[in-house]
């Protein structure tokens, strides 16, 4: 079994490169995913959520209003901190409960933790392989305002909220660049796949991703 955590900035297409390992025999776990999961209404979660932050960062229905919370914490370190608190612990004992179980079902699995937060957060000490995905800036940019449909002022404090490039890749195994065709991202995803099969990463195997 191997355990890779895929992390990258936002919109830089680690998506992308999830999605088609998972169609590799990949098992995927997201951590984004899990942290939907974890403040479903009236979960422990929840609760901390609502006594920390108050009921203004719920919808009518109950639910938590994501985006209104992400943007009060936002500019607000220590609401961040608070918030990634509550959060963090809670999602790292799911992902360790999940990786065992798919350690018992299947001993050869390649298990993919897609984290956004994983070099913040120390999640890449878990795992057995760092894969970065990485974009231009100018290229973020562009999909984060297609994607999200936000201002440009807006995208560029969120990519500027967050770590850089080198502080992802000084932690990394080994970087994939999205940063020209998707044909060649795919290409590049896929070879990379193939190294983690072999349960082997040298050098020579991370010159060839950037052909």
């Amino acid at each position: 079994m191997i355990i890779v955590g895929l992390t990258g900035g936002v919109a830089s297409g680690k998506s992308l490169i999830s999605r088609v390992w998972k169609e590799e025999g990949a098992v995927l776990i997201d951590a984004d995913r899990i942290a939907r999961q974890l403040v479903r209404p009236r979960s422990p979660a929840w609760r901390a959520l609502v006594k920390a932050f108050g009921k203004e960062i719920l919808r009518k229905d109950g639910s938590l209003h994501r985006k209104r919370l992400a943007t009060r914490v936002f500019s607000n370190p220590v609401e961040k901190n608070r918030l990634n608190h509550i959060l963090h612990p809670r999602i790292k004992k799911e992902i360790d409960r999940r990786i065992k179980r798919i350690g018992r079902q299947r001993a050869k699995a390649i298990i993919v933790i897609d984290a956004a937060l994983l070099v913040e957060t120390g999640y890449y000490r878990m795992v057995d392989k760092v894969v970065v995905v990485t974009s231009t800036p100018k290229q973020q940019m562009a999909r984060l305002i297609r994607r999200d449909q936000i201002h440009q002022e807006t995208a560029r404090g969120i990519i500027d909220s967050q770590i850089s490039n080198k502080e992802r890749i000084n932690v990394a195994d080994i970087v994939i660049p999205n940063d020209g065709s998707i044909e060649k991202t795919l290409r590049r995803a896929r070879t990379v796949f193939e190294v983690l099969r072999k349960g082997a990463l040298s050098k020579k195997d991370a010159q060839a991703v950037r052909r």
